[in-house]
């Protein structure tokens, strides 16, 4: 995404918390003397019910990851019909990216408070109504908005997907139905450049690159209707209390920070610019008093300030930090090259963005199951080096072609790029969360799975700053080869800050000392994060299922691959 890439109740009366989650438990009065008892009529029913919520969840999942990668193909063709500026442009990403960033862990803890179903139905509900609002937009001021409206409900209904997966399924069938979330995530990575391309080319009704929004409008009905009808609602024992003065505060300083910078290069840098950008630092270090505060409070700041005296954890975060920027910048400059620069339909640009997605895909899968349990940190900055390769070999081609370049000669150094990307991004969580205590890695997730977004934001709103072509054609391709010189510096600096990262993860899935309890029927009290952040760190962890255990360990790692294939397609 991404993103954050965070049910059915049981029909047996007796719930045990686990790691924040709610896990169906038989009640010892219940337990049938010889297994030769049949069960009872109603859980054929309950399976029944449990696939179609699966089936609705997983829908939603698709259409918001294929709604973020669909947009950047139609850029160009956006900004032609609507006549935006190159600064609507950026917000057209951007906006969408600092809303749901901003929104991710409050969301979760709403989904804790008030039910995961009825969040999720509200998330669906708004986001089908901003994309409706996107296609029918007038005007670029309009798009933007809707854009942000479509960040801001995503942020309410992708963090229950995987809480209301969790709390539907019993712990045995977790490993299958996280598969299939895995396959979804891979299919959306691949179908969404494609989609956008073939939507925007065969210019339906009239309607040029609108469908690509509208088509979420007769699934997100769909999924309205058959959510309330299939899936039980489900709450948090205990919910954290939401922190929504931090939330409008830190939004303050990101936008303090970043409208000047995708105003200034079109304005010529007017003052203004520099002042907004120097009161985003006072605004930034209210945000950290305030945060303190609310952590001496009532222990429920949005983020968890205590946890960047890890050392690990403080470089992991500036590591999220600076990829999402590099992502950021890349792939809107990269559109823009193949497009505006070399002259190419949105089809072709979209074809030829399939190796990479292959590539990034295969190589995670690789990184997480055979190569970080055996060289730990180093695979990561291999991936970071190998990135930097294939950005090198992108430019050496560019240069060496002009504007003659082929999509067949830009295959080897899209595969070379996804797959450094593969190798950095499934693991990255990870390492991150690698020596933060237990008690606090759901909280420390949230704030990785944001950070991620945040860098992703910060990147497309510096895309004015680092790709200043002087025309279209040719001067937009030597553009964006300066651009790509900036790629490689900042991915430098990400090699560099991965030094400070452990040598070698633990291997431990949050969530994994929980399940062996929850099969002796103790209870289990995890302090100090509610049970959407229990969740995303167990999402975050694929150790487990890569040094080959079973059961929650195993599922975890399996959410947490496909949530982080989230991430690197956002």
């Amino acid at each position: 995404m991404p993103p954050s890439f965070s049910g059915m109740t049981s029909q047996n009366p007796t719930t045990l918390t686990t790691s924040g989650a709610t896990a169906a438990v038989p009640p010892t009065a219940a337990v049938p003397p010889t297994p030769a008892v049949p069960p009872t009529p109603a859980v054929p029913v309950a399976d029944r019910r449990r696939w179609f919520a699966l089936a609705i969840v997983m829908t939603a999942a698709f259409m918001d990851l294929v709604d973020v990668t669909i947009v950047n193909i139609a850029i160009p063709a956006i900004q032609r019909d609507l006549g935006a500026t190159f600064g609507a442009i950026q917000w057209i990403t951007a906006g969408y990216a600092l809303a749901f960033a901003a929104g991710l862990i409050t969301g979760g803890r709403l989904g804790d408070i008030h039910g995961r179903k009825r969040l999720f139905l509200v998330g669906v509900g708004g986001f089908t109504v901003a994309s409706a609002l996107c296609g029918f937009a007038t005007g670029p001021d309009m798009l933007v908005a809707s854009r942000v409206l479509q960040g801001a409900t995503a942020a309410l209904m992708v963090p229950q997907v995987l809480s209301i997966v969790h709390a539907t399924f019993p712990a045995h069938e977790r490993g299958k139905v996280f598969g299939l979330f895995g396959a979804i995530i891979g299919l959306g990575a691949v179908s969404g450049p494609l989609l956008g391309a073939l939507l925007t080319q065969w210019d339906l009704f009239g309607l040029g690159w609108r469908p690509i929004f509208l088509i979420n409008l007769p699934v997100g009905v769909a999924a309205l209707v058959l959510g309330r009808a299939f899936i039980t609602e489900s709450k948090a024992p205990k919910a954290l209390r939401l922190d929504l003065p931090g939330v409008v505060v830190a939004i303050s300083a990101m936008l303090l920070l970043m409208y000047p910078l995708t105003r200034g290069a079109e304005l010529d840098w007017p003052a203004w610019c520099f002042v907004m950008m120097a009161a985003s630092v006072p605004v930034f270090a209210a945000f950290v008093a305030y945060e303190k505060h609310k952590a001496r409070r009532d222990g429920s700041p949005l983020v968890e300030l205590s946890l960047f005296r890890v050392k690990s954890f403080a470089a992991g975060v500036a590591v999220q930090l600076t990829f999402g920027i590099v992502l950021g910048i890349y792939f809107l400059v990269w559109t823009m090259y193949m497009q505006i620069g070399l002259g190419w339909s949105a089809l072709r640009a979209g074809l030829t963005g399939v190796p990479f997605s292959i590539a990034v895909s295969v190589a995670a899968g690789v990184s997480v199951q055979k190569l970080v349990p055996r060289f730990g940190r180093k695979v990561l900055q291999a991936g970071a080096l190998t990135m930097i390769a294939g950005v090198g070999l992108y430019m050496w081609e560019a240069d060496r072609y002009g504007m003659g370049i082929e999509s067949w000669q830009m295959a080897l150094p899209l595969l070379v790029m996804g797959a450094g990307m593969g190798l950095v991004v499934a693991p990255l969580t990870d390492a991150v969360l690698s020596d933060v205590p237990r008690e606090h890695s759901g909280s420390a997730s949230g704030i990785v799975n944001s950070v991620m977004q945040l860098g992703n934001a910060l990147g497309l709103g510096l895309v004015s700053v680092v790709f200043v072509p002087t025309g279209a054609g040719r001067a937009v391709a030597e553009a964006f080869t300066g651009a790509m010189g900036w790629v490689i510096a900042v991915l430098g600096v990400v090699f560099l800050v991965m030094f400070a990262l452990p040598a070698r993860p633990k291997q431990h899935v949050e969530g994994g000392d929980a399940e062996g309890a929850e099969a002796k029927g103790a209870d289990v009290v995890v302090p100090r994060r509610t049970e959407s952040e229990s969740l995303a760190a167990a999402e975050a962890g694929p150790a487990g299922s890569a040094a080959g255990s079973t059961g929650s360990a195993g599922e975890a790692g399996s959410a947490g691959e496909a949530e982080k294939s989230a991430l690197a397609v956002r």
